[in-house]
């Protein structure tokens, strides 16, 4: 893979860490961690792939679980031994989704895989490192894949806020005009998808899907009206939240969501 200077520049000043502990930002981190915690067990190893600053490989080690964190910007390697507390079993390498070379067949129970996807283009560059990750889990053991979601995100910072031009985008090819699809490239850093793609994705892989969740559904949409809930309302979202973030009739309407499978 060719390092994408895009994606560089963009996580050499982008806070990961500040975006997922803001209230709405922290229905994502929640939603993971929920599924995470269905699975883990006690004396579980974990592989995290694309860690960035290691705000779940953190959690998880601080919960006592044995992690192994895979990152490719120097800056997020920076800020993870920043963050790491002296009771924590983990470590942190530099390298990319593509090539785990580094890491042996079936070491990990747990592998996360919540950042890469975002940033790969192609399809046999998204295969390979769902392949990769594959690889390295044990048999019987759980991947979560996460990716960006285009509706969520056109409604919300498109037709929502304003912050890009969708007439802009369908000229420019980066929207069909009739299907209103992504097609994402390098200069714009996130890959944008539909669950079709993901589905379309999947097929060449012979494990067994668990859950596909919307992991924030509408929580950047509505992200003004969060920030101003008081903790029970917030708690109350929430539970509403985890209910229906696996709806069927609900899975687009989100920015992000996860696909959970078995090897």
């Amino acid at each position: 893979m060719n390092t994408n200077l895009y994606l560089i520049d963009f996580y050499n000043t982008y806070n990961e860490d500040s975006r997922l502990a803001l209230k709405h930002g922290s229905v994502e981190f929640l939603t993971t961690m929920r599924y995470i915690a269905r699975y883990i067990k006690p004396g579980d190893r974990v592989l995290e792939i694309g860690t960035g600053t290691g705000r779940y490989s953190h959690a998880l080690a601080r919960q006592g679980y044995t992690v192994d964190a895979v990152e490719l910007v120097e800056h997020n390697i920076t800020v993870f031994r920043q963050n790491t507390q002296s009771n924590e079993n983990i470590t942190i390498t530099q390298g990319n989704a593509l090539d785990l070379s580094a890491f042996p067949d079936q070491k990990y129970d747990i592998t996360l895989l919540l950042g890469p996807l975002y940033h790969l283009y192609h399809t046999e560059d998204k295969k390979q490192a769902l392949r990769e990750a594959i690889r390295v889990t044990k048999q019987g053991g759980i991947i979560f894949a996460a990716y960006v979601i285009s509706d969520g995100c056109l409604m919300d910072e498109g037709f929502h806020r304003g912050n890009i031009s969708v007439s802009e985008y369908i000229e420019k090819g980066l929207l069909d005009a009739r299907t209103f699809a992504a097609n994402s490239n390098p200069e714009n850093v996130f890959e944008l998808v539909r669950k079709e793609d993901i589905d379309d994705l999947m097929s060449a892989f012979p494990v067994t899907r668990l859950h596909y969740a919307a992991t924030d559904g509408c929580a950047l949409f509505m992200r003004e009206a969060i920030a101003k809930m008081d903790h029970d309302t917030f708690e109350l979202f929430l539970k509403y939240h985890f209910a229906t973030c696996e709806r069927e009739d609900l899975l687009g309407i989100t920015s992000h969501a996860i696909d959970i499978f078995r090897k």
